[in-house]
């Protein structure tokens, strides 16, 4: 298999990190600590290889409750991080609640930023997706991503820009080893449902 592996259900990435890969990596360390998440869209193919540049990566993670809201806002603060929306977790945490996406990124800079997208079990695709993780490693760097066939899917039907599509087509050549037909048949209607 080409540039990369399977080791039991993770897939190892055989390449050096980058400032990006850096810039994730530290925001998750202080991010797990908190609460779950997945890592979906652009970075998933450019963690994979393919050659483009990204302004945002989005992490979807549950809905977090005020008090856990607040002690991970501090934290990524005392690390030398900025949130877009306010600079207090009291001007921010409306945001969540009421389901809007918030961006991080590092002190005195605008990128990269972290897309932080909540969601609750009403949001079907992204509930699926996050109850479904496949692990990646680049170096010392774990993280979890949707499965691939979903990634894949989501791009297509519905993202389906040109950046999305030319990113679909990345997934499905660099992985076509490991692609499972049956799985892309699985997650059509649950991705297509999310359109309706």
């Amino acid at each position: 298999m080409k540039g990369y592996r399977l080791k039991g259900e993770t897939i190892i990435i055989d390449r050096e990190l980058t400032n990006l890969d850096m810039f994730v990596k530290d925001f998750l360390d202080i991010m797990k600590k908190y609460s779950d998440y997945e890592i979906v869209s652009g970075f998933v193919s450019i963690a994979t290889g393919r050659t483009r540049g990204t302004e945002d990566v989005d992490i979807i993670f549950p809905l977090i409750e005020k008090s856990k809201f607040f002690d991970l806002f501090e934290n990524l603060q005392k690390n030398n991080f900025w949130c877009y929306q306010g600079e207090s977790p009291e001007e921010v945490y409306h945001y969540i609640q009421e389901m809007q996406s918030i961006r991080f990124a590092r002190i005195n800079e605008m990128f990269p930023n972290i897309e932080f997208i909540p969601f609750n079990k009403k949001k079907k695709a992204k509930y699926f997706e996050f109850t479904h993780p496949q692990k990646i490693k680049i170096k010392d760097f774990e993280f979890k991503i949707p499965p691939i066939e979903f990634e894949i899917l989501y791009k297509e039907i519905v993202l389906a820009g040109e950046k999305d599509i030319a990113d679909a087509l990345h997934l499905r050549t660099f992985f076509s080893e490991i692609l499972k037909k049956e799985k892309f048949k699985e997650y059509e209607p649950i991705i297509k449902g999310e359109l309706k």
